[in-house]
């Protein structure tokens, strides 16, 4: 085996060549205490063993495909139809760009003009864009849609039980457009308390948005929010961060709200480590030309055929990003035909029967939990019994990250630690559910949660 390292005369030519006596005078610059000195690094290795040591590595990784997975809090792993995969690496999607040229993008534009379907589908609402890069951007651009609305105002309510990330994203927008933000807390129940939504409300305020399910896991009471949101003349916001969700639970557009939107990552989209995601953005009609982003419609050729273009798109979007309505407005294609691909697999019965097997297993391990409470207030227990949930919900524990730590080491990844999501949330984990587990996944947590906790 070759190895390329420079002998003592190759060092000297190279130093003489760029002007320097010796090695110390080359790195010079560079303050002594940050040096690393000479690595100890071990001989040359060929490419095959290179790829031999990193699978080694690897294969000492705990996934959520060799353990039992109830990791959720804004990404979800739900079941991924290999069919998904087959389509997305086609040559023509894989690679596909923006369908600017409609003549010879009839099919790319056609999946976009499904997708946006689906989620009108979802949501109730009547029109859908071509998708965003997530959740958390989505509820952005929902804030600054309602400040073009109404530009007379400058504030966005918004609920506590709203998702870290969202809130966090929101925050470094409305510094940047001038909008102030005021946050609602939630009540014993782990829902927006109403008393303090009504003091927030005033002329000032575009948006009110809310979550549901909240971080919680907790399903808000969407027809008060919104009637509370229409009564004060603000835009009424719905924040989705599970959409399987809208497989049983009502959305906002059934209670009269002006945006829906969210993410979509549980439709087709692995985990991965949390990304890539997949935001989605619903309006009512009359929204229409504030809708950020772009827009799919359908329309004849001149032979009168069926035929897809993008419409009501100015050049602002793609090439004048300051006057533009949206600073994120390119599709995400790849994904929002992931999504598609899925949702055309479910159809809405398929699609409940996720949502119904995903929240009776939830339900199933709140039942177990709570047979497990104990009276000296040891282990786990229930954050908001009592309070609706869908497939996620919170219990409080003292020490969640060592407590998930010892699960780990049973090849049980038991839910995320909220303190690292935000440490103003009650401390505890969050666990979730999804048609992937199993009744005997679910009796492996439980049993651990009895011992551990």
């Amino acid at each position: 085996m070759h190895r390329y390292l420079a002998g003592s005369d190759d060092r000297r030519r190279m130093l003489e060549r760029i002007g320097c006596t010796s090695v110390e005078e080359l790195f010079a610059s560079i303050p002594a205490e940050v040096r690393c000195g000479p690595l100890e690094l071990p001989p040359g290795r060929s490419e095959e063993e290179v790829r031999r040591e990193f699978w080694g590595l690897a294969g000492r990784n705990l996934t959520t495909e060799c353990a039992a997975c109830f990791l959720g809090a804004g990404v979800y792993r739900h079941v991924q139809p290999a069919v998904v995969d087959a389509l997305l690496w086609r040559g023509e999607l894989f690679t596909a760009y923006t369908p600017y040229q409609p003549e010879v993008s009839q099919g790319t534009l056609q999946a976009i003009f499904e997708f946006q379907t689906f989620v009108c589908q979802l949501t109730e609402m009547d029109v859908a864009n071509a998708s965003m890069y997530d959740g958390a951007t989505a509820v952005v651009e929902a804030a600054l849609l309602a400040r073009r609305v109404l530009p007379a105002r400058n504030r966005v309510v918004l609920a506590a039980t709203l998702h870290p990330d969202s809130k966090a994203v929101l925050r470094t927008y409305a510094e940047a457009q001038g909008i102030e933000l005021t946050e609602v807390r939630w009540d014993e129940a782990g829902r927006l308390e109403a008393g303090s939504l009504t003091d927030a409300l005033g002329p000032d305020v575009c948006a009110v948005i809310v979550q549901s399910p909240n971080v919680f896991g907790v399903i808000e009471d969407l027809q008060a929010v919104g009637a509370a949101a229409k009564g004060a003349g603000a835009l009424a916001v719905h924040a989705v961060a599970e959409a399987t969700s809208l497989g049983i639970l009502a959305p906002g557009g059934r209670f009269g709200f002006d945006v829906v939107c969210g993410e979509l990552q549980a439709f087709g989209i692995p985990a991965s480590f949390g990304g890539p995601l997949l935001g989605f953005f619903a309006v009512r009609q009359n929204h229409l030309r504030q809708m950020p982003g772009r827009l799919v419609g359908e329309t004849v050729d001149v032979d009168g055929r069926r035929a897809f273009v993008l419409t009501l798109s100015t050049r602002e979007q793609h090439i004048r990003r300051a006057k533009a309505t949206s600073n994120i407005c390119t599709n995400h294609g790849l994904m929002a035909l992931a999504a598609t691909i899925v949702l055309s697999l479910l159809g809405k019965k398929g699609v409940r029967e996720v949502g119904v097997a995903s929240h009776s297993l939830a339900e199933y391990v709140k039942s177990g939990i709570r047979a497990q409470r104990r009276d000296d207030g040891r282990g786990v227990r229930l954050a908001f019994d009592g309070s609706p949930t869908y497939n996620e919900f919170l219990v409080l524990h003292d020490d969640p990250d060592g407590l998930l730590a010892q699960m780990q080491r049973e090849g049980i990844l038991g839910g995320v630690a909220t303190p690292a999501l935000d440490g103003a949330l009650p401390r505890g984990v969050l666990i979730a559910l999804t048609e992937r587990n199993t009744k005997e996944e679910c009796d492996r947590l439980l049993e651990a949660l009895r011992r551990l906790a």
